[in-house]
Formats: C-alpha cells, structure tokens, sequence
C-alpha cells in the first residue's frame, strides 16, 4: 500500500517539530546546491527558525544575489537603461577607434609614407594640404621673428639709456676728480713758488758782503810776512818738514 497524504498542518508536540525542521532544513539546503551546481543557477536561500536563528545559502554570495534582487524586482528599467547605454558605447567606441584609423593613415601620407594605394585626385588634395601647411608655418615664423625682433630692439633701447646714464655719471665723477686734482696742483704750485722765492731772498742775503772781518782786509804774501834773520834766512819752518 502506498503512503497515506500527510495533512500539512503545525506540529503541536514541540519536539517532533524541532526534529521536523532539522531534518527538513538540511535536505532544503542540499536541494538547493544540487540545484545551483546540477543547472548552473543562482541559488540563494535564507531560513529563519522559531528562535531567530539565520540559516542561508547562496551560491554567488547572498549579498550579490541580493543586489541583482533588487534591480530585477525594484528597477527593471535601470536594467534597459544599462544595455541601452552599453550599446552606445559600443558605437561610440567604434566610431573613434575608426577616427583613429583614418587620423593615423592621414599623417603617414603626410610623411609620404603608404601613397600607393592612393588615387591621382587624393594625392592632389593631400599635395594641397602640404602647400597650405607650408605657407602657415612660413608665415608662423615670419610672425615669431618679426616679435623676436621688436623685443631685441626694445632691449636695445633699454640698454642705450642705461649706457647714456652710466656715462654721464662717470663724467661728472670724472670732473670732480679732475677739479680736485686740479685744486691740488694749484695748491702744491703755490707753496713751491713761495719756497723759491724764499730760497732766492736768502742766497741774495749771503752775496752780499759782511760788515765783520776777519783778518787783514788784503792779503799778504806769506814770505813777505815772514821775518828774515840778519842771514837772509827765514826762521819759519815748513809743515812738511816737521
């Protein structure tokens, strides 16, 4: 005979329900592992007993699985939104990456590289933005020298003034110099004319004769003199003989 149909109604007997849980908990749980593992799914369960007790399981993480919940069950049209703006970025992703393409091909046929492929009308346009090109740099650098030259000029008479003041302040020291030396000239000038004059007033002073004499005033001749014996002999005798 087959099992009768349990009624499905709550265990009075307080440990037959304890027991009832435990055993239903576990194969609750283990039926939801299979489950995630046999059909790769997400899987979370969460189970709280009479007591408060928390029994989970998830199989990405509960609070992940709680999230896309939430997203799901909440805000279905946030998850539009995302593919909707996934999508565009997709394509504008495409777009630059083909702009880049076409930046980087255009300046390898400005360098002359890859010109092969290109036609007689392309090669015609890209040797009319190598002219044009040209004539903006030339007229760049005339623009850049013509202001390098304005700025040397000002330099120019920046430094012209300041040579004109360095010059008449060395000048006017000059002259005062040369005035004091001048002033010290005339100075020494004088005192040696009045020391010449004095000089000249004294050797004048000894020219003239002195009013003392000593001596005869005419000279006498020494044998004349000298005193004669009755021999006709000088008694003097001469230094050289003593």
């Amino acid at each position: 005979m087959g099992r009768g149909r349990v009624e499905l109604k709550r265990i009075e007997n307080k440990i037959n329900r304890q027991v009832t849980f435990s055993k239903r908990r576990n194969g609750l749980l283990k039926k939801a592992y299979e489950l995630s593992v046999l059909c790769d799914a997400e899987v979370a369960l969460i189970i709280f007993s009479t007591r408060g007790k928390l029994f989970e399981f998830g199989s990405s993480g509960m609070n992940k699985t709680l999230e896309r919940y939430q997203q799901c069950c909440y805000n279905p049209h946030e998850t539009n939104i995302c593919d909707r703006n996934t999508q565009g970025w997709c394509h504008e992703v495409s777009k630059l990456k083909a702009k880049y393409d076409s930046l980087q091909r255009s300046q390898r046929h400005l360098l002359g590289e890859d010109l092969g492929p290109l036609s007689v009308k392309e090669l015609q346009q890209l040797e009319k933005q190598l002219d044009v090109a040209l004539s903006q740099a030339r007229q760049r650098k005339t623009q850049i020298m013509i202001e390098k030259m304005e700025e040397l000029r000002i330099k120019e008479r920046e430094l012209g003034d300041i040579n004109k003041l360095l010059k008449n302040k060395i000048e006017a020291e000059g002259q005062g110099t040369f005035r004091g030396i001048q002033g010290s000239w005339d100075s020494r000038s004088i005192v040696e004319n009045n020391t010449f004059s004095l000089h000249a007033s004294q050797s004048n002073a000894m020219e003239c004769e002195p009013t003392l004499q000593i001596g005869y005033p005419h000279a006498v001749p020494l044998e004349a003199a000298i005193p004669l014996s009755a021999a006709g002999e000088s008694n003097f005798i001469q230094g050289w003989v003593l």
